[in-house]
């Protein structure tokens, strides 16, 4: 039986990790309390006792914004951390799969980003992200994938949720275009690559495409039949330069995933489809 170990396991991916476990596997999930991915000596010490066949480190820094004004914390753990599992990995033979984003990418592209497309973050968390690709080597399994959300997690959606129940009105990004991703079909990707153990480097989102503002339109009308908010409120276009940020977005992020899709053998369920399935369990 491979002995796996998932980082971040009180977040939203590392749930629907743990969750979606193979029952022939040992999965245990480690939350920051107990794994400290800034102490390289503490992460070098758990994998000398654990000694796992595999390492997921789907724990990070993700918060963007604040990461420009902390950047040595952020390059602790997304960048420098990832280079300590890996190296303590090598010495016992284990794998690691590390969880990466499409904020490696600058945005300017007209077409979706390839796995071996040329990196050049714009944000201080996209650089430690895309430096923590590096640390982790050619050994490890790298999945990139974009606008995670789950339920019960710190998202786009709970927070569109929660300004929903309360305002009539609202103001979401228009130029800024990616995919959403469900946590939970991102936990069957990392499995299913788990199983191949095949190093490289992998894209995942859900199928289709859109905007922020098209995404709390969506938002808005699931919640809606769903009963979870009582009226839609008005969800106005806005472009970035209106609505200012610390740290810079990428404009244009989606993914090419085609390359992983035809590797695994299967597609993702469109992005408008694992929302409405995400807001029914928050429904209940």
């Amino acid at each position: 039986m491979k002995r796996v170990l998932v980082t971040g396991a009180a977040g939203q991916l590392g749930r629907a990790l743990i969750a979606a476990s193979p029952a022939q596997w040992q999965c245990r999930g480690l939350t920051r309390a107990e794994l400290d991915l800034g102490d390289a000596r503490a992460i070098e010490r758990l994998i000398a006792a654990e000694r796992p066949d595999l390492v997921i480190n789907a724990a990070a820094y993700t918060a963007v914004d604040r990461a420009e004004a902390e950047p040595d914390l952020a390059m602790a753990i997304n960048a420098r951390a990832p280079g300590v599992l890996a190296g303590a990995l090598r010495a016992y033979g284990g794998r690691l799969i590390q969880i990466s984003t499409d904020y490696v990418f600058d945005g300017r592209s007209a077409l979706p980003y390839l796995p071996g497309d040329p990196v050049n973050p714009q944000s201080v968390y996209g650089v430690t992200k895309a430096e923590g690709e590096s640390a982790a080597g050619p050994e490890a399994i790298i999945l990139r994938t974009s606008w995670v959300y789950a339920a019960g997690g710190r998202n786009f959606v709970t927070t569109m949720l929660r300004l929903m129940q309360g305002r009539e009105e609202l103001n979401v990004v228009c130029d800024q275009i990616g995919a959403p991703s469900w946590a939970p079909e991102i936990a069957r990707t990392v499995w299913q690559l788990a199983a191949l153990d095949r190093p490289g480097i992998y894209h995942h989102r859900d199928a289709g495409q859109a905007s922020w503002h098209e995404f709390a339109l969506a938002i808005a009308e699931e919640a809606l039949a769903l009963g979870l908010i009582e009226r839609a409120p008005k969800v106005h276009p806005i472009t970035s330069a209106q609505y200012p940020t610390a740290a810079r977005r990428p404009a244009f992020s989606l993914l090419d995933d085609s390359a992983t899709r035809a590797l695994l053998g299967d597609g993702p369920a469109h992005w408008r489809d694992n929302l409405r399935r995400m807001l029914e369990e928050v429904a209940g």
